[in-house]
């Protein structure tokens, strides 16, 4: 786990401006202004939470998995990844992180990968692609709009062949990930309700959300 980078925030959870709990398998969609920091919490350990970011103000100019791997020439996002938009502006940096490496290449599970991955009884198990779909309608965003998301806390090792593995978790209870948003971005999580692989240890868990405004320790 050489590539893992660990760095403590400075905030202090009593000057949050925002700070809700996000139940197991459920959605969150929520604005962060430009300035404002925006932390996810893994309450109970291995949770995954899948992640879109767009620009609040052009929903077109969304997080892209493949401008933000190029952009810091590695697969893996943590402490001091810049999530760059499909423009190559950069959405958020990530400036505190005590989890130390996140997915951007897993994508969301769905309907459809349920299907081919496990069993076609999967078919009707709640999903991360339903959850982003729901959260998105309520703000007006489209289903095509859908993009590339991030799994934070989720590890997915690239194999010498260059296959993806889903693998227990690296995350343990209380870790974090905390971003500082370059702009007015439209965050949204599907707190993945996972059932058939190790990404959340086969028992979906709540995540807490929290957000700090740009002058405040």
């Amino acid at each position: 786990m050489s590539d893992r980078i660990l760095v403590e925030s400075k905030l202090r959870l009593e000057t949050a401006v925002y700070d809700e709990v996000v139940p197991a398998g459920e959605g969150w969609i929520h604005e962060v202004k430009k300035g404002q920091s925006f932390r996810i919490v893994d309450l109970e350990g291995n949770q995954a939470a899948d992640t879109l970011f767009y620009n609040a103000r052009d929903f077109s100019e969304r997080y892209s998995a493949f401008d933000t791997i190029q952009g810091q020439g590695s697969i893996y996002l943590t402490a001091g990844t810049r999530l760059l938009s499909n423009l190559g502006n950069e959405l958020m940096t990530i400036t505190a992180d005590t989890c130390g490496r996140h997915d951007t290449l897993g994508g969301a599970c769905a309907a459809e990968s349920n299907q081919v991955r496990y069993s076609l009884d999967k078919r009707h198990m709640h999903n991360c692609r339903n959850t982003f779909l729901m959260a998105l309608a309520s703000w007006g965003i489209p289903k095509r709009d859908i993009t590339s998301n991030v799994n934070f806390f989720m590890n997915v090792p690239v194999t010498p062949a260059g296959q993806l593995t889903f693998e227990d978790g690296i995350s343990e209870a209380g870790k974090y990930v905390e971003m500082k948003a370059a702009m007015d971005v439209v965050v949204v999580i599907s707190n993945c309700p996972q059932l058939n692989n190790p990404c959340n240890a086969y028992n979906p868990t709540p995540v807490r959300v929290l957000i700090w405004s740009g002058d405040v320790l």
